[in-house]
């Protein structure tokens, strides 16, 4: 069984992935990490610890990281500290920051994705092959729009598909369009368009559960893999 921890476990994204979690019979939640007092009453079970001490994760298998880039960066030292396989979803971070991670890759094994929906990721798949097959008559857009609570935008999740498009066919894509409206929990689209004919490829997430399974998964896929920066690709790589 392997053994979690969750850092902000009484956030919205960490409840949801603490209560999936007992219900998977091949985890066990057993830290969480809180700053407040207040946050760590919420979680209090006889078999979970919550706690301010990001010290406590040497009793786990793989830390499981959704919350403030500062806390991720300041979690990955102690994770490299207890030599602990991590899986980060933590969206906003600077390319400084990405390259810590990098470096910590080096020395313990993490799954690093700016969104962990297994449907988000098959996404990036079909728009990696639709850049690679489009000629560049297509002209491409993305729009993606998420609750207000949201700090970063455009998302990581629709920088990324301006990554992949870029390397896939050279094509930049100076066209995203950032929504922020309500409690919407995550859209993504690409449209490919030329004078004959539009493509389009979207993701709509229906409740927050898409990312804490995805999470879930990948932290079966780390447990016990060598040193390394993996994604979401590789997880579904090895998903039977």
């Amino acid at each position: 069984m392997i053994r979690l921890a969750i850092s902000g476990c009484a956030g919205k994204m960490g409840t949801r992935i603490f209560n999936l979690a007992l219900d998977d019979k091949d985890l066990r939640p057993v830290i969480g990490i809180e700053q407040t007092a207040a946050a760590r009453q919420c979680l209090k079970t006889d078999n979970f610890k919550v706690s301010d001490n990001p010290d406590d994760i040497k009793e786990v298998d793989v830390l499981i990281e959704f919350t403030t880039p500062q806390a991720t960066v300041e979690h990955l030292e102690y994770a490299l500290k207890h030599n602990k396989a991590m899986v980060i979803g933590t969206t906003g971070l600077s390319e400084d920051q990405i390259g810590r991670i990098r470096e910590a890759s080096k020395n313990i094994p993490i799954v690093f994705s700016p969104n962990m929906s297994i449907g988000v990721n098959l996404l990036f798949k079909l728009v990696k092959e639709s850049a690679e097959k489009l000629s560049k008559d297509y002209k491409v857009k993305i729009i993606e729009a998420h609750h207000i609570h949201k700090k970063d935008a455009p998302s990581g999740t629709a920088k990324k598909l301006a990554q992949i498009i870029k390397e896939a066919s050279g094509r930049e894509v100076s066209d995203i369009k950032a929504i922020r409206e309500g409690e919407i929990v995550g859209d993504h689209k690409v449209t490919f368009e030329s004078p004959v004919d539009t493509i389009e490829l979207s993701h709509s997430a229906k409740t927050r559960d898409i990312f804490a399974k995805g999470a879930l998964v990948a932290a079966k896929f780390i447990a016990g893999k060598p040193p390394g920066l993996y994604d979401m690709q590789d997880v579904l790589g090895a998903i039977k």
